[in-house]
């Protein structure tokens, strides 16, 4: 049996009314990655995941280069390295009418095994889940898997706890307290919940910055063999405004999925699974390369992708991430790139921040101000980018410039892999530059 197909085994359950220093609520990449930097600083941690191990999570299953820096930093790397896993040396985007450009990953990060890879979130997950959970309970922590949090508690606004019923809702019912909570529980985060739309009265869920997503897993795809090459995201006619993907995870296995901004599918009345079934069974590109393929049974699923793009006219960016006592990270904090739809080095990304803001006491804030100065250039962007994706006539033109340019395709590359690269977007001479001349 494959280790990610194996129970993790996380102890004692905690009596009810135990106080640690911070309580972690959703054991995803985010939570997994903030309770592992908080024990590794010696700090008594309870990580509460909803989910029992092995288990699912519905993704893109692309892991770009951010992430890895933290893989390695908490100790997973050489182990996923171990893993069966897809390594990612470019992207291919696709136009409506059907030009095609490939962008390729630095050579020195692939080299280095820096530019990303695709492998299934059960295998990823695990890895850093497991990780978490030895660290926790090194440290004098604890962690509880199949608990679903009922409450979240606050005193004159300022979050104190957790009551968590053990197996479920109406399971045994057990209170916690800690100085701090973090909340990392994804789209549905109850602590997202209390601090956004409980406690300061804002908009959880806005359309415009939220996609729905449909994933299957194939094999026998053709062009998507062999254990490296490109990931490919196809911008069809059909489904714009959004795209189709096939990031290949290794061993003929391929991730097939499609997104869309939620507030423009409703408008347009649009199904992801039949859309996908249709560009899968009729789409010139794509028919026959699905010709001799299969879907894995049980592998088609939705779910959401909160978007970090800034939200018009509101003060906290993207989206409210804080209240007294409690910090949100990755999803429960809406940080998925609005334009790629990747989640996990954001996760990863202020998973690592709100352990640091909660080691140094200082949360509030300044984390919120951290995390959009850090994030927030290259979530603007990226929502740029998603607009223009919208315009058919736009997207045509701009790939097919960059299939016949190689400047294009080289600035793509380094505006994947560099942040000071992203920064010539704010640029709109050097756009002129590098597309009209």
């Amino acid at each position: 049996m494959a280790f990610w197909d194996q129970p993790i085994a996380t102890g004692e359950i905690p009596p009810s009314d135990s106080e640690f220093d911070c309580i972690v609520v959703g054991g995803g990449p985010g939570g997994s990655a903030a309770a592992s930097y908080l024990s590794m600083a010696g700090k008594r941690v309870l990580l509460v995941e909803k989910g029992v191990w092995p288990r699912d999570k519905v993704c893109g299953d692309a892991v770009g280069g951010k992430s890895l820096g933290h893989v390695h930093a908490l100790g997973v790397k050489s182990k996923l390295e171990k893993t069966p896993h897809f390594r990612v040396t470019g992207i291919v985007f696709s136009a409506p009418n059907g030009s095609e450009v490939t962008v390729p990953l630095p050579e020195e990060d692939v080299e280095k095994m820096e530019a990303g890879y695709s492998l299934p979130r059960q295998h990823f997950d695990w890895l850093l889940f497991e990780r978490a959970t030895e660290l926790v309970l090194e440290n004098g922590g604890s962690v509880i898997q199949g608990a679903t949090v009922t409450a979240v508690h606050d005193n004159d606004g300022v979050i104190t706890g957790v009551e968590i019923g053990i197996g479920g809702k109406r399971g045994e019912i057990r209170n916690y307290s800690a100085p701090w909570t973090i909340g990392a529980g994804g789209y549905q985060c109850p602590v997202a919940r209390k601090v956004v739309k409980d406690l300061a009265k804002e908009n959880l869920v806005d359309k415009m910055h939220y996609c729905g997503g449909y994933r299957e897993y194939w094999t026998g795809v053709k062009g998507c063999e062999g254990n490296a090459g490109n990931i490919e995201i196809h911008f069809v006619d059909s489904i714009i405004p959004g795209y189709f993907w096939l990031f290949p995870l290794g061993g003929g296995r391929v991730n097939v999925g499609i997104g869309m901004v939620l507030g423009l599918m409703d408008k347009q009345r649009k199904k992801l699974k039949p859309l996908q079934a249709d560009v899968i069974a009729n789409h010139p590109l794509f028919k026959e390369r699905f010709a001799d393929a299969e879907m894995i049974p049980g592998t088609g699923k939705g779910w959401q992708l909160p978007f970090g793009s800034p939200r018009k006219g509101e003060e906290n960016q993207p989206r409210r991430a804080f209240a007294p006592g409690a910090l949100l990270v990755g999803d429960a904090a809406s940080l998925v790139d609005p334009f790629s739809g990747e989640g996990v080095g954001n996760a990863l990304v202020s998973g690592e921040m709100a352990a640091r803001h909660v080691i140094e006491n200082v949360g509030g804030r300044a984390y919120q101000e951290e995390l959009w100065a850090a994030l927030g250039p290259e979530l603007t962007n990226s929502y740029k980018m998603q607009k223009m994706s919208r315009r058919k006539w736009l997207l045509n033109w701009f790939v097919g410039k960059a299939s016949r340019k190689p400047v294009i395709q080289e600035m793509m590359t380094e505006m994947i892999a560099s942040k000071e690269a992203q920064e010539n977007l704010h640029s709109k001479w050097f756009l002129v530059k590098t597309l009209l001349f």
